[in-house]
């Protein structure tokens, strides 16, 4: 099977190729001029350099391909200019998928986000079937999902195969950039994580959510929405945990939204504006967090056999990977 792969050289989609490869795809890899390719590393299949903003880079190189895998997408929760993250997950996935039409690509999945879901501030457990809308998204990030999702949702209602998953807060090795879940596990393993909020969150271990996207190609029904979960946890219980594998303190002190908003504030406008790095914190985190990201992934395990698994063993496998690679200083634990 000749596949087209999308945001490899990312976290998820890293995964999600080596998964492939070891189901003996023949794997054609975009990547852009400036990307990092070590997320590539040991895994075969030829490289298309394009860009999802300018389609006609790398169109000729879906001729012939059985599947499109869609993995690539702009992930921050802070951006100095936010049209550039709709240009990359809206309207290149609207053009993706265009192309796949014109080159008569039978499948399509779709890598979209448990954050197109509406959650609650109850901590009630949602699925797919719970109604939500545009008003409902919290900053660009979850904004630019939501409308990339539709997209992928019209195009299936059209009658074209595309099947969208949706993967909650996957945990794992190779997390490179890192990610903001990745963040989190940097600045604990580096002690810059001296308070917590009351939010939630469902990790998932990577490595399954890639195993159920191959799945997916052959099993998933077009124009279905798959939530691809694991264990829903507090926040306070994720630092618990990272704190039994590293033996490094969890925080004990529990701090008011209000104050999380106030350094958020600051944090934007010093370091985000005036210095122009990005910010260890942002007013569209903490409004998320008021929210806990507790979801269900039944649908997944009876139509796709997605496995709930033990989110333990990604964690460590994430906190040995991030120690291993400079991120953090190694531990003896």
């Amino acid at each position: 099977m000749k596949v087209f792969v999308t945001g490899a050289t990312g976290f998820v989609g890293h995964h999600v190729a080596k998964a492939l490869a070891a189901e003996g795809a023949d794997l054609h890899l975009l990547v852009r001029k400036t990307s990092n390719l070590k997320n590539l590393e040991g895994i075969p299949g030829d490289t298309v350099v394009g860009d999802l903003s300018r389609p006609e880079s790398f169109a000729p190189a879906l001729k012939g391909c059985d599947a499109v895998m869609h993995v690539a997408a702009d992930y921050r929760l802070w951006i100095r200019d936010p049209d550039t993250m709709y240009r990359a997950n809206v309207d290149g996935t609207r053009d993706l998928l265009r192309l796949a039409r014109e080159a008569k690509i039978p499948r399509v999945v779709y890598t979209s986000s448990v954050a197109t879901m509406h959650f609650r501030t109850d901590g009630i457990v949602i699925n797919e079937d719970t109604p939500v809308t545009l008003a409902d998204m919290v900053g660009h990030y979850k904004r630019s999902k939501f409308l990339a999702e539709q997209q992928a949702i019209a195009a299936a209602e059209d009658g074209q195969r595309v099947i969208i998953l949706n993967p909650t807060t996957p945990v794992g090795p190779n997390d490179a950039k890192p990610t903001p879940t990745g963040r989190i596990f940097v600045d604990f393993l580096n002690r810059k994580f001296p308070a917590y909020v009351d939010t939630g969150l469902n990790l998932v271990d990577v490595a399954e959510v890639a195993r159920t996207h191959v799945i997916a190609l052959t099993k998933g029904k077009s124009g279905r929405r798959y939530i691809l979960g694991g264990e829903n946890l507090t926040l306070k219980q994720i630092l618990d945990k990272m704190s039994a594998i590293t033996g490094i303190p969890s925080p004990t002190t529990k701090i008011p939204f209000t104050v999380a908003a106030t350094y958020a504030f600051f944090e934007e406008l010093i370091t985000g504006r005036i210095r122009g790095k990005e910010p260890r914190a942002t007013l569209e985190e903490v409004r998320m967090g008021r929210k806990k990201m507790f979801a269900s992934s039944a649908r997944a395990q009876q139509e796709l056999g997605f496995r709930i698994v033990p989110v333990y063993p990604a964690m460590r496998a994430a906190i040995d990977w991030f120690r291993t690679n400079g991120y953090a200083p190694q531990g003896s634990a």
